[in-house]
């Protein structure tokens, strides 16, 4: 089968288009959600209610089909008898339209192929903390062959959201707070998923992670600077650095225009000044969200202009706004023909480019969507993203540490190695508020407990496992039971977290929203309680957020930090414990010193700090950045390579050698941060521009050369330009964002303005053996 070029492609589907009745242009823009369990409860924000406002047709195929929605996501499937039945759905999709188009079938793959069954990896919190693009890249190759083998097209994911108040439910979905570490690994995420074929969805464009007090769907207040800066820069590396093929708006108004309804944002910056040639795909229900919540388009008519006006290719994941009420739009004239044309070519352009109007393959006959290769894939993302946060020396455990008491709501329940888009978590029947404790799920493959896998890797040890209660609640005296074992034990070791799971269903995920930065429920408690008995304790959190750990940091013997570290979770946590492994995470976003901490990130400007102005403090008790190892380094002096001066259109480039100086191999990430001292405009104190992993053998070293182009220095300026502007600059050679090693100045001697979408993005790094 030849394959069509872009341009062909584009010919094809224009020539189609003029072909096509009214009704079979509005249907390739509209979905098909079939199969939903039930007992799940809502997978989607106000599933329930969206999903019954207007008249299904008879047969919603009977004119072809833009898209089918979550085939296997959307209920417990077997895997071969899926892909034959989505093989059979496509021949009667392509026997409905008169030039046999097939559907596009989309699916989640944020922490995995949401299906029954397959590989459940490490969130993507946890791929923030491993700072591995080139891990992240493979992760994604993998889920993307996966998906590939039983009949998808489309991965709903990486979500590019920058993490600003971690009380945010889907915190646990974001990289993390720094716009570069998140441009950079969905970059890698998304060329890893697209070189399988599979087309990627960067979510949610743009701004909703800043939404009002951190509650899903509130209101967002940002600037236009902040916005481009900050929120939009992870989205325009993966746009125009990895290519993306999709883009879905967020659910948020930002200063009161809901990006659905945005054309300055999905058709100016996204395909004007990005050069963005994909399409752009609803969120669930969030063009009807134009009428039933946002209250801008008075019926869902409206609502349907409104969103294909402002560039909204395909609504998912259904056909409440684009069937019926679009059709009516356009023969009313409220929506011009040659708009719908435009959307409806580029959807049969990324069909044609997939094969979807040509013979679609065979199902496969049998079916491994959690395979040896993908197993280990989770286990060493899960192992590299553990992050260290301190350590008097007991970790790793002695070989036989006696007797063990592994305590805490978390530490007997496999679900909490997973995140809420995980099939288990995402679809367990709960009732959210009922104050009953989560129930056990199935998880479809195997996933161990910490308590198990810690009995397993410690023979010589007496291990006793007492809950001391539920993620969401305890009683005193189970919090006295805890506590009476870690006082009977030489060691105890503490698991608190979270359940992940979907709106008020789980401590953590979509529509999870925390009110502070405390453990759920009473862990923070049990934790003080255990603590008190004087028996050195390891804390282990096990969660999709950072939390306040009271007095923990002061009083426990190590505190180890694992952000639902997936299937292979509690081997990976149980080998950094144990020193089968060692530690190499970096935290993601900082971890808050107190349960009332205000929201706060390290890329705030100077006043954002602490200062003698205010009376609360929003320093952070662990910094973005910050992990321990096992092992020491040692960092000779930093070169600055090209030289005190250099021009706007320039680069810097600036070398260290780091070597193992201790007895035990470990991994160092050198980290670069960019300070201007002197801007026209208020600036972060300082923002990563670049990083680096080093592992290391004991004595062995490596030199890490950095060259940063000037363009990192741009800012948006009084003019809304990105401009680089004339003065001095500061780059910072770091451990973390709050431990400068070394900091070289630079002079950039001129002053550059950029043409939207032109500007240099990345930073290029080179490892060399010393």
């Amino acid at each position: 089968m030849d394959t069509d070029t872009p341009a062909e492609a584009a010919e094809r589907a224009a020539g189609l288009v003029k072909r096509m009745t009214l009704e079979e242009k509005c249907a390739q823009l509209t979905s098909l959600w079939l199969g939903v369990d039930a007992d799940a409860g809502d997978m989607a924000p106000h599933q329930s209610e969206q999903t019954g406002g207007s008249a299904a047709p008879e047969d919603p195929t009977a004119h072809g089909l833009g898209q089918l929605t979550r085939p296997f996501g959307s209920a417990r499937v077997d895997p071969a008898e899926g892909a034959a039945r989505l093989a059979a759905q496509q021949r009667r999709i392509r026997s409905n339209s008169r030039f046999g188009i097939a559907a596009l079938a989309h699916e989640e793959c944020l922490a995995g192929f949401m299906a029954y069954g397959a590989t459940m990896f490490p969130t993507a919190l946890a791929w923030g903390a491993t700072f591995d693009p080139d891990l992240v890249h493979a992760v994604a190759r993998q889920i993307g062959t996966t998906m590939r083998s039983v009949g998808i097209h489309q991965g709903l994911a990486p979500v590019l959201d920058v993490v600003v108040d971690s009380r945010w439910g889907r915190t646990e979905e974001t990289i993390g707070e720094d716009p570069y570490l998140t441009g950079v690994l969905g970059t890698a995420y998304v060329e890893g998923l697209q070189e399988t074929g599979l087309i990627a969805t960067l979510k949610h464009f743009a701004g909703y992670s800043a939404s009002h007090a951190a509650r899903n769907f509130g209101p967002v207040y940002l600037g236009t600077r902040q916005f481009a800066e900050t929120y939009l820069t992870p989205f325009e590396m993966a746009v125009r650095l990895g290519r993306a093929r999709s883009v879905m708006p967020s659910y948020a108004a930002n200063d009161g225009v809901p990006s659905h309804a945005n054309a300055r944002l999905i058709t100016g910056i996204l395909r004007e000044e990005w050069d963005f040639e994909g399409t752009v795909v609803a969120d669930y229900f969030g063009v009807n969200f134009l009428n039933s919540l946002h209250g801008i388009a008075a019926d869902r008519s409206s609502a349907a202009g409104l969103a294909l006006n402002a560039g909204v290719d395909v609504e998912l994941p259904g056909s409440d706004c684009f069937g019926e009420p679009l059709r009516a739009a356009v023969a009313a004239g409220a929506v011009e023909e040659k708009t719908l044309d435009r959307a409806v070519e580029r959807v049969l352009t990324q069909k044609i480019e997939l094969g979807l109007l040509d013979e679609l393959p065979e199902p496969p006959a049998s079916v491994d969507l959690d395979p040896p290769e993908a197993r280990a894939l989770a286990a060493e993302v899960a192992r590299k993203s553990i992050v260290l946060l301190a350590n008097d020396g007991t970790l790793p455990l002695a070989p036989a540490p006696g007797r063990v008491a592994v305590l805490g709501p978390v530490a007997a329940d496999p679900a909490a190695m997973l995140g809420c888009y995980s099939f288990p978590n995402h679809h367990f029947p709960y009732e959210a508020g009922s104050g009953e404790p989560y129930p056990v799920v199935d998880t479809g493959t195997p996933v161990e407990s910490l308590a198990d896998r810690l009995a397993a890797d410690l023979p010589d040890a007496a291990v006793e496992h007492v809950a001391g209660g539920w993620v969401g609640d305890a009683t005193d005296a189970e919090i006295a039971a805890a506590a009476s074992a870690a006082a009977g034990s030489d060691l105890a070791i503490v698991a608190v977290g979270d359940r992940s799971s979907l709106f008020g269903r789980g401590s953590s995920g979509e529509g999870c929203d925390a009110s502070d930065h405390a453990l759920p429920g009473r862990q923070n408690e049990l934790l003080e309680a255990v603590l008190d008995t004087g028996t050195p304790t390891v804390v282990v959190v096990i969660s999709g957020r950072p939390y306040a750990l009271g007095t923990a940091p002061e009083r426990a013997a190590a505190v180890v930090q694992a952000f639902l570290p997936g299937e292979e979770g509690a081997a990976a946590i149980s080998a950094i414990l144990t020193g089968a492994a060692a530690p190499e995470g970096r935290l993601p976003l900082g971890v808050p010193a107190r349960r009332d901490s205000p929201p706060a990130t390290y890329l705030g400007p100077q006043l954002a700090r602490r200062s003698e102005v205010s009376s609360v403090d929003p320093t952070a008790l662990y910094a973005f950045g910050h992990g321990l190892t096992y092992t020491e380094f040692a960092w000779e002096e930093p070169e600055l390579v090209s030289g005190p001066e250099v021009g706007p259109e320039g680069a810097v480039e600036v070398a260290v050698s780091v070597r193992n100086t201790g007895e035990r191999e470990g991994t160092e990430v050198v980290q670069l941060y960019l300070h201007d001292p002197v801007a026209s405009t208020v600036r972060p104190v300082q923002r990563l521009v670049g990083f680096a992993r080093l592992p290391l053998a004991p004595g062995e070293a490596r030199r890490v050369r950095f060259s940063v182009p000037v363009d990192l220095a741009a800012l948006i300026g009084l003019d809304g330009q990105w401009t680089v502007e004339a003065g001095a600059l500061e780059f910072r050679l770091a451990r973390s964002a709050a431990d400068t090693v070394a900091a070289l100045a630079v002079e950039v001697t001129g002053t550059r303005v950029f043409e939207p979408g032109t500007r240099a993005l990345t930073t290029r790094v080179a490892v060399e053996e010393r």
